[in-house]
């Protein structure tokens, strides 16, 4: 990164399956603690209805140690091709900031390209830290998936 480049995380991901399913595993409430968060953790509390407008909160469960909390709002919810929300750590770390997370997902025969973003961070350590996260989440939304 040069000085002065926002700090964004950008991922593309392939899963194995249509995009209508693709949707509903990461929009539907009872679904989303299957593949949310990083190995290891579970999402003991989920709520997420994705609606303009109306927020959200998930817990999520390390294997030791206390949950983790974060909430949003939702900005966007164009079923099945587009979410965005806001994601914010509930209470925050010190070089925690509100981020926008956005996820496009576009059809590919029998497969479905997620385009994910999110930022902006105001640290590359804290990127890092949702670059592995996300990378988890999305390995085991592909296994759900499979």
């Amino acid at each position: 990164m040069t000085a002065g480049e926002a700090l964004l995380l950008r991922m593309t991901r392939v899963l194995p399956a249509p995009r209508e399913e693709v949707w509903r595993a990461m929009t539907d409430s009872g679904m989303v603690p299957e593949w949310f968060g990083p190995r290891g953790f579970s999402s003991p509390g989920v709520e997420f209805e994705p609606r303009v407008g109306e927020s959200f909160s998930i817990a999520m469960q390390p294997p030791e140690g206390e949950a983790f909390h974060l909430r949003g709002e939702f900005r966007e919810v164009e079923a099945p091709s587009r979410l965005s929300y806001t994601f914010v750590w509930d209470p925050p770390d010190a070089d925690d900031r509100e981020t926008v997370v956005t996820l496009s997902l576009e059809e590919r025969g029998r497969q479905t390209e997620v385009t994910f973003a999110q930022g902006e961070f105001a640290t590359a350590d804290r990127l890092e830290l949702h670059r592995d996260g996300w990378s988890d989440s999305f390995d085991r939304l592909e296994e759900l998936l499979e």
